[in-house]
């Protein structure tokens, strides 16, 4: 059906859409997150060069890589954002093969670089790449399109499912090699919730979402260490588990203890001394609350929720413009910023348990950042077109 587009020229907070053609607010709270991660990360890292692993590093060596990073995402913003979403939307299937083809590569030995057990990443000179990151942006690139496609027939389970579903496995399949099961997570996250959005039944979706958490529970079953895992994330200080698999756990609580209300003060953090392992990358918010206290914490939580309903309203006015792709590619990137930062933070507060994944737009990680701001680039594209369309152009 269509609506008179007068009904839908709000963009925030009631007022009208203004002639600058896109969402500063939403630009600047990006920047913030990032500026804040940048210091943050400088804080995490600085000590790192005195323990042996590190000594051949200057101080600043994680900062200035970090920085490298925001100027590479910087410039594939750019590239992103001029790109229509009617190309995204052609090219989102090859888009998607051409992730799964980076994840099989970065199985083979010589290929892909292992750290700490896990081979998820592609060495490319002076920098690594990790294709679980860009396999994220592709997920929710090809769920989008293929909900579009269809459309016409998502009351019907095998044909409007079934195909989904076996890409989600053969993701799956490919990450839990590496392994990587917070990214494959993440993935089916991004999946599942851009099939709810498009319209798939309920009691398919519910049954669904059945047989993805008994996926889950038979990994977990099926593999000692993941089920370890689990009995020290329900118990941290067991003395069984404090010196081992609850370690970083029990040194993140310690952190956000510390912090109290108002923090130790920038740069005064003691757990990052080798106490807490990957401090600048999946456990940066520890020390937030430690430097920063519950006041850091909660800004920091607010701003995520704020960018997630603001992608949220940029999705709905898509769809409410009759631009089905862009909106449900939009809340797409949406799930997968707020439900990634969601599980970094519940994991960093002993809410979850410990799963290897960065807080975006923060945490140290060149393909994470890169990522990230590539995806927001593309909400940003959604909202030019919507404001396009409203001002009586064309998107």
């Amino acid at each position: 059906m269509s609506l008179p587009i007068r009904d839908w020229v709000s963009v925030s907070s009631g007022q009208p859409a203004r002639l600058l053609g896109f969402d500063q607010a939403l630009v600047w709270v990006v920047i913030a997150l990032l500026a804040l991660g940048t210091v943050m990360v400088y804080s995490a890292s600085v000590a790192l060069p005195d323990s042996p692993r590190f000594a051949r590093y200057e101080p600043t060596h994680f900062l200035l890589r970090h920085v490298i990073s925001i100027l590479v995402a910087g410039l594939a913003v750019i590239v992103a954002v001029q790109i229509p979403m009617s190309v995204w939307e052609k090219w989102s299937p090859l888009f998607f093969l051409g992730s799964l083809v980076l994840l099989a590569v970065v199985l083979i030995p010589g290929v892909g670089r292992g750290v700490n057990g896990a081979q998820r990443w592609i060495s490319l000179g002076a920098m690594t790449f990790q294709p679980s990151e860009l396999a994220k942006l592709a997920m929710a690139l090809y769920a989008a399109g293929y909900m579009v496609r269809k459309m016409e027939i998502k009351e019907n389970f095998w044909r409007a499912v079934t195909p989904m579903a076996v890409s989600v496995v053969i993701v799956g399949v490919l990450l839990l090699a590496e392994p990587d099961m917070g990214a494959f997570l993440v993935i089916a996250t991004i999946a599942m919730g851009i099939l709810f959005l498009g319209g798939v039944n309920g009691r398919m979706f519910l049954l669904i979402s059945l047989l993805l958490v008994g996926a889950f529970v038979l990994m977990i079953t099926l593999s000692d260490w993941r089920r370890e895992r689990i009995f020290a994330y329900l118990d941290p200080w067991d003395a069984k588990y404090t010196l081992g698999t609850s370690y970083q756990l029990t040194h993140s609580l310690i952190a956000f203890g510390r912090g109290e209300i108002f923090g130790q003060g920038l740069g005064s953090s003691v757990e990052k001394l080798h106490y807490l392992p990957e401090a600048h990358t999946d456990f940066l918010l520890a020390v937030i609350g430690e430097e920063l206290g519950f006041v850091g914490v909660a800004i920091v939580i607010a701003a995520f929720f704020w960018l997630a309903r603001r992608v949220f309203h940029i999705g709905r006015q898509a769809i409410a413009l009759d631009r089905v792709f862009s909106g449900l590619l939009a809340q797409g990137l949406g799930i997968w910023l707020a439900g990634q930062a969601f599980i970094n933070m519940g994991v960093n507060l002993g809410v979850l348990p410990t799963k290897g994944l960065t807080l975006p737009l923060m945490s140290y990680g060149g393909s994470a950042i890169l990522m990230n701001c590539v995806a927001l680039a593309i909400v940003l594209r959604v909202d030019i077109e919507n404001r396009q369309l409203m001002r009586g152009g064309r998107a």
